[in-house]
C-alpha cells in the first residue's frame, strides 16, 4: 500500500502580540513565546473515514510533550492548508490566530490535561 499518512515536527517562535489577550496573559513575559509546528499533516484519500488524521494528530501531540521535557514550549502551532483542514484542528481545540486564519495553535498545557483524561 505505501505511504499512508504522515508529519513533520519542528520548533519555532512566535511573536507575544499574536497570542490572543485571554492566553498571552497566562505566558511568560518574552517577546517570542518557544513553541512546536506540526507541519503538513496528511493522510492519503484512500484511507479517509478510518481515524487515521486522528492517530497522526495524537502520535504528533505525544512526540511533542515528550519533547517539551527537554525543550521549552508553551504551544503548538499548525499551518492548516485550506478552511476544511482547519475546521480539522479546531475539532480538536485548536484556535485560530487572529491574523492569519488558516495558523492554528493549542497550548501545550491544554494537550497534557486532554491526553492525561484520555488516560484515566
Amino acid at each position: 500500500m505505501g505511504v499512508v499518512g504522515f508529519y513533520s515536527i519542528s520548533t519555532l517562535s512566535v511573536a507575544f502580540d499574536v497570542i490572543p489577550p485571554e492566553i498571552s496573559r497566562k505566558l511568560p513575559r518574552y517577546d517570542e513565546i518557544p513553541a512546536a509546528l506540526i507541519g503538513r499533516l496528511a493522510r492519503h484519500e484512500r484511507v479517509r473515514g478510518k481515524g487515521l488524521g486522528e492517530m497522526l494528530l495524537t502520535d504528533a501531540l505525544r512526540r511533542i510533550l515528550e519533547a517539551s521535557k527537554t525543550l521549552q514550549l508553551f504551544v503548538i502551532i499548525v499551518d492548516a492548508k485550506d478552511d476544511k483542514a482547519a475546521a480539522f484542528y479546531t475539532s480538536y481545540g485548536f484556535q485560530r490566530f487572529p491574523n492569519r486564519p488558516n495558523r492554528l495553535f493549542i497550548q501545550k498545557s491544554v494537550v497534557m490535561s486532554a491526553l492525561e483524561r484520555s488516560l484515566d
